[in-house]
């Protein structure tokens, strides 16, 4: 091989007898007559717990570790190769629900164009974000990416316009953030939920400004949230003419930046630069504030701006009476509703709104035609 090969490479000689070396002791461990005893090992449980190890040799005093977890609801077997967190990643991963985000509003109802966001890519942005930070400050990533992955898998279709529709007209109220949660637990998987553990659950639950998250992980999530929206949301606004970039108020662009990556950039830098080494997540008062105050403005000039909005009173008709359908209906939904009612395992109420939450804004749109507008007859 050196004769022949190494020489017209110009490998160098002392990595060619560390290369040997390597060799030789591959062949020696797999000679032996625990060759595979030990192969299960590399490729098996070892893989596992070589890597909870490393987390606590890499990962702060206050990142919360995989070995440490709270539990599941339901005890299971422990997977040979990915920590209990990266397992939850993976599950809200290849959910349905998550799938279904694609086709939910974020901002703008039904947008003409191709880029604007909805809820799936707002959800991969502060996944994006918050993984950024955590990595900065040696937090736990895959319990960031799980709880960013599966924060909004219970949002209603036409955002918070759906949301708020099915909170005024159920009895019970409703909530994204609760509903998430009740996703996650009970919905997924024909009735089965997806048995994550506490931690994810926690940060998914107490992602809104409201939530108190037990960890440092689900802390930065609901910072990385905002963040998130707030500057995409800046970014949809202008593509869709309904402010400039010049409009947004100096005395917080003049701290935040005068462009979604200068403050994107300015906001990230903070928040890893004020939480390093501490208990807490944090941003700067200066940089707090000015990110408060432009959230303040996007409220006034795009949230409720009746350009943007004008669609929402259509949307609220339409929900609320999708809603009242299946209350008097509920023989319409489909059979895994109908089997946890029969069951008694939750209320009318919360089975219809299981349902209209979980519908895409196409299909919400689908389905008030077929039971609202009429048809034309067919001979």
């Amino acid at each position: 091989l050196y004769n022949r090969r190494v020489r017209d490479f110009k490998v160098s000689d002392s990595f060619l007898t560390f290369f040997i070396k390597i060799c030789n002791m591959i062949l020696i461990r797999f000679q032996s007559g625990n060759a595979c005893r030990e192969m299960k090992e590399v490729t098996g449980m070892m893989i596992r717990e070589q890597l909870e190890l490393r987390e606590t040799e890499i990962l702060s005093p206050y990142a919360s570790f995989s070995r440490e977890s709270r539990g599941r609801e339901r005890e299971e077997e422990e997977c040979d190769i990915r920590p209990v967190f990266q397992r939850d990643r993976d599950r809200i991963l290849h959910s349905k629900a998550f799938r279904r985000l694609r086709q939910k509003t974020q901002v703008f109802l039904q947008p003409m164009g191709d880029h604007y966001r909805t809820r799936l890519t707002h959800t991969l942005e502060v996944s994006q974000n918050a993984r950024t930070i955590a990595k900065a400050l040696r937090l736990n990533e895959d319990l960031v990416e799980a709880i960013a992955l599966g924060h909004d898998l219970g949002h209603t279709p036409f955002g918070h316009a759906g949301e708020r529709a099915l909170n005024e007209v159920c009895e019970l109220g409703f909530k994204h953030n609760e509903q998430s949660v009740r996703v996650v637990e009970v919905l997924e998987k024909q009735g089965k939920g997806l048995n994550l553990t506490w931690e994810v659950r926690d940060g998914i639950r107490n992602h809104k400004s409201s939530g108190r998250p037990a960890t440092l992980e689900g802390k930065l999530v609901q910072l990385s949230d905002k963040i998130a929206y707030i500057n995409h949301d800046i970014d949809d606004a202008v593509r869709g003419g309904i402010l400039k970039e010049e409009d947004l108020p100096s005395e917080y662009t003049d701290i935040l930046g005068h462009s979604s990556k200068a403050r994107l950039n300015r906001m990230v830098h903070d928040v890893i630069t004020q939480s390093m080494d501490r208990p807490e997540i944090h941003m700067s008062d200066e940089v707090w504030k000015a990110m408060r105050g432009l959230r303040q403005y996007l409220f006034e000039h795009v949230y409720l701006n009746p350009v943007a909005k004008g669609e929402e009173a259509k949307v609220m008709h339409m929900i609320t009476n999708l809603y009242h359908i299946y209350m008097e209906k509920p023989e319409l939904m489909p059979e895994q509703f109908l089997n946890m009612l029969e069951n008694g395992t939750a209320s009318r109420e919360q089975i219809a709104c299981d349902y209209i939450a979980g519908m895409t804004d196409s299909y919400a749109v689908h389905t008030f035609e077929e039971y609202f507008i009429p048809k034309c007859w067919k001979n």
